[in-house]
């Protein structure tokens, strides 16, 4: 979801710029009941200098039906809500220009009920020297929505990681406390020697002038 919410900030704040370097992620497939959560979307252009217009759809198939429902449509700058299902739970996320790259929608409030197949489809005319050409996208997302979040696979690595590295840096500590103990007290032996002797010196010199 981070990954998203990076990608949707960066195109909604530099919606120019960000043609530039579009990519397409894929989008999450697990919601939380009770929860809100981006549907994902994505078509690049191929050839970003190419001016076009897009207009966008979502259509939803529920689990166990067989037809898909047209919940949603985007012809900027109207978003219109198509289903009653979803009355005021959509919001665009997406590209805020005609030139749309992005389709993502957010859905407020995920039920189980939002379980399904959600068809998004791109349809783009591009506007060439010669002739316009028509251009249909479509992508798919599987959403299952569970009633608590699982943890990702890079969360919880993440995590071990983390904990191996403390304990790493601990054991580092350790090492070099325990090595500069030994250096300061092998100088500090060093030191005492040194006056032993001198002491030892002077001592056999006095005996040496009394004889």
């Amino acid at each position: 979801m981070i990954l998203w919410l990076s990608v949707m900030a960066a195109c909604s704040l530099l919606a120019s710029p960000c043609h530039g370097g579009c990519a397409e992620v894929d989008s999450m497939t697990e919601a939380v009941a009770g929860q809100g959560f981006l549907l994902g979307c994505i078509s690049c252009k191929k050839r970003e200098e190419v001016p076009a217009r897009t207009t966008v759809d979502w259509h939803f198939k529920p689990l166990q039906e067989d037809k898909f429902r047209h919940i949603f449509h985007y012809n900027h700058p109207t978003a219109d809500i198509l289903h009653e299902d979803f009355a005021e739970r959509l919001r665009w996320q997406g590209t805020l220009n005609t030139d749309v790259q992005v389709g993502a929608v957010y859905i407020h409030n995920v039920t189980f009920n939002d379980s399904g197949t959600y068809r998004c489809t791109f349809h783009r005319t591009l506007f060439l020297p010669v002739a316009d050409m028509w251009v249909v996208v479509e992508k798919e997302v599987e959403l299952t929505v569970v009633s608590a979040a699982n943890r990702e696979l890079v969360s919880v690595v993440s995590e071990i990681l983390m904990y191996v590295l403390i304990v790493v840096l601990q054991l580092w500590l350790i090492v070099v406390l325990v090595y500069c103990y030994r250096k300061i007290w092998d100088e500090h032996e060093a030191r005492e020697e040194k006056k032993a002797q001198k002491a030892q010196e002077a001592l056999l010199k006095m005996e040496d002038n009394s004889a």
